[in-house]
């Protein structure tokens, strides 16, 4: 049976990209509550600042524009905003307040740079899906990420692994946060870029023995 969680249990859903991009890293910024600016995050604020507007509602043809679309998921445990969600006619759509005929959301999510290797912006936009559909009862089979770098749109088809792959995250992160757990630190090409290296310090904890090691060496050399 799925469990639903509670709206005080709903963690952001803009961390989920920080999960898979580097747990350690979520659990700092969401548990300990730590957090510092590098050029890199700057940069997204700043392409945020110029796409967010909660008040933002145009209509392009047979598509309606809304920015800064508040979602939530009780299944996934997770809320969050839409960068831009476009409503597009269609027959098999949704009714909206104040409008004609039916339409079909499909979810936008802005990010500086370019395409990464890992899914992890695929992931942040298939849980505003799963949110959406959610609370539109609707499937929504894909969506949009659009990069400051490249200007251009990649779409995302919200398949069976890249929706489970979305759970078992969610999932983690609410034992994680259950725990208060924040893992150690494992060095990898990405802390390089981490806004949060300062504070992680991953190269010096990776230098660190357990007290056991610590004093079995200390025996050995006695």
């Amino acid at each position: 049976m799925t469990r639903e969680y509670t709206p005080d249990e709903l963690l952001p859903l803009s961390g989920i990209q920080h999960f898979l991009f580097c747990r350690r890293q979520w659990a700092l910024i969401h548990i300990e509550m730590q957090w510092q600016d590098n050029a890199l995050t700057v940069e997204g604020k700043q392409l945020h600042e110029r796409v967010d507007d909660p008040f933002f509602v145009e209509t392009r043809r047979d598509v309606i524009i809304s920015r800064s679309v508040p979602v939530a998921s009780y299944t996934l445990g997770l809320s969050g905003i839409c960068d831009v969600v476009e409503f597009t006619s269609s027959t098999e759509g949704i009714r909206l307040p104040g409008r004609e005929g039916f339409y079909r959301p499909t979810p936008i999510e802005y990010k500086r740079g370019h395409p990464k290797r890992d899914p992890v912006d695929e992931a942040q936009l298939c849980a505003q899906a799963i949110c959406l559909e959610e609370m539109l009862a609707i499937d929504i089979p894909f969506g949009y990420l659009y990069y400051g770098e490249t200007r251009r749109r990649e779409p995302v088809t919200f398949t069976r692994e890249l929706r489970q792959l979305v759970y078992q995250a969610a999932t983690e992160m609410h034992a994680y946060m259950a725990r208060g757990y924040t893992p150690r630190v494992k060095v990898s090409k990405a802390c390089r870029s981490c806004s949060l290296a300062a504070i992680c310090l991953p190269n010096l904890q990776e230098k660190t023995s357990s007290v056991k090691t610590y004093i079995r060496q200390q025996i050995e050399q006695a």
